[in-house]
């Protein structure tokens, strides 16, 4: 979800064949790990609950489930039904059915109304299947609708663990302003490493509008005054990152996972 389906997750045409389960069940999008990790890490850390643990478990047992949801989509969307659909079919039940269950025990195991971020959060989560049906899940609208989407797992997590709404709800803020800047820059910083046509202001807007937001909701008293600190300083190091000489994906990858992890240990420990 969001920065996974960047071009730094895809996987090389020359890629040996997987076998069929793999292909269908195993996510190729290296950074979507991150990206739904650092959400549900966070709500966690800022409140720790058993029932905010299995709404983290569920997030990224959906992460998982994309990935075989996302082939059947497909495939029955052109008619068709193929060994790997049956395949993926088959662990998206198990994994649907996990991701039920997980999210079963938190609605029995809490009082608090953690649901309605989710539920705000649900039509970006369709307007990404709804991409990945059509096969254009690597386009920068599904992307950044899957990443702001998953971000809610923060606020969910929080509430399950009886934060404050005025907490809980900045935790969104924070995952979704990182990841919208994040996700233009990773793709315009792997579309320089491939030589192609570069639309640098696309990562430019995106820093900037990063950058407006996360003071705005400072200035609200919506996140803390460390972790809207992190997002600007992240924000100046990817403006300043895409007029130097690209560096390797991998590098791309493993720098922004550093800084997604800054900003939840800053985050955190202002609210802890």
């Amino acid at each position: 979800m969001g920065i996974e389906d960047t071009a730094l997750a895809v996987t090389p045409p020359t890629a040996p064949h997987r076998a069929t389960w793999r292909a269908v069940a195993v996510p190729a999008e290296h950074g979507g790990w991150s990206l739904t990790a650092e959400p549900a890490v966070l709500g966690l850390l800022v409140a720790f609950s058993w029932p905010g643990s299995a709404l983290g478990a569920a997030a990224m047992v959906a992460f998982l489930a994309r990935t075989p949801l996302k082939v059947v989509l497909v495939d029955r969307g052109r008619h068709r039904w193929l060994d790997r659909t049956r395949v993926a079919a088959g662990i998206a039940a198990i994994e649907l059915a996990c991701l039920g269950a997980l999210v079963g025990f938190a609605v029995t195991a809490t009082a608090e109304k953690f649901w309605l971020p989710l539920a705000v959060a649900a039509p970006l989560v369709a307007l990404e299947l709804w991409y990945d049906m059509r096969s254009r899940g690597r386009r920068l609208i599904p992307e950044l609708a899957g990443a702001i989407g998953i971000g809610s797992i923060a606020t969910a997590i929080a509430l399950a663990g009886g934060e404050a709404h005025r907490v809980a709800w900045g935790l969104w803020v924070v995952v979704a302003v990182r990841s919208a800047a994040a996700i233009p820059y990773v793709r315009v910083q792997i579309t320089r490493t491939r030589v192609r046509p570069l639309a640098r202001w696309t990562s430019d807007l995106a820093q900037l509008g990063a950058t407006g937001a996360v003071v705005a909701a400072w200035a609200a008293d919506l996140v803390p005054a460390a972790a809207a600190a992190a997002i600007v300083a992240i924000a100046a190091i990817n403006m300043a990152a895409v007029r130097l000489p690209p560096r390797p994906a991998v590098v791309i990858g493993v720098q922004q996972t550093v800084f997604g992890i800054g900003v939840i240990v800053a985050t955190a420990v202002a609210l802890t």
